[in-house]
């Protein structure tokens, strides 16, 4: 990971606050030159201080009106296979965010389904079903809010 100054620290929480803003932007409100910005960004980007930029959509924009939270417990001889576990996790359609984890639960999921039965089948039919799972425990998302600096 690259070393952090107060510049580098300053153009990440502009980025941050707005992911929108252009390059010349969070040179004017870091006080430096577009270039420097641009360089900076680059190697911020290069040493995967930044892992990407997205717009971050309602899922209910685009049909997924029900969000879940999924822990999973894997039975204790399939633990040689996190890394292909949480891989195949990755490739669900549903999944917004998978969260590799310390304690009694070792994934949470994060999904977004059209309804409870497209959750019920995820979970109880693809989810559930591997041989590597001892248990699943399913949360309903009443709201979520993305905090920001």
């Amino acid at each position: 990971m690259a070393n952090l100054d107060a510049i580098d620290r300053a153009i990440l929480r502009e980025l941050e606050r707005d992911g929108r803003l252009n390059n010349k932007e969070i040179a004017t409100k870091v006080g430096i030159a577009p270039s420097t910005c641009h360089s900076r960004m680059r190697r911020l980007m290069d040493s995967g201080v930044i892992l990407g930029v997205h717009a971050h959509i309602d899922p209910r924009a685009t049909g997924a009106t029900v969000q879940a939270l999924i822990t999973v417990r894997l039975h204790a001889n399939a633990r040689s296979n996190l890394s292909n576990f949480h891989a195949f996790l990755e490739t669900l359609p549903q999944a917004r965010s998978v969260y590799f984890l310390a304690g009694d639960r070792d994934f949470l999921v994060h999904l977004a389904v059209s309804g409870v039965e497209e959750l019920r089948d995820v979970v109880a039919q693809t989810i559930s079903v591997r041989e590597e799972v001892a248990s699943t425990n399913t949360s309903l998302i009443f709201e979520h809010s993305i905090i920001r600096p």
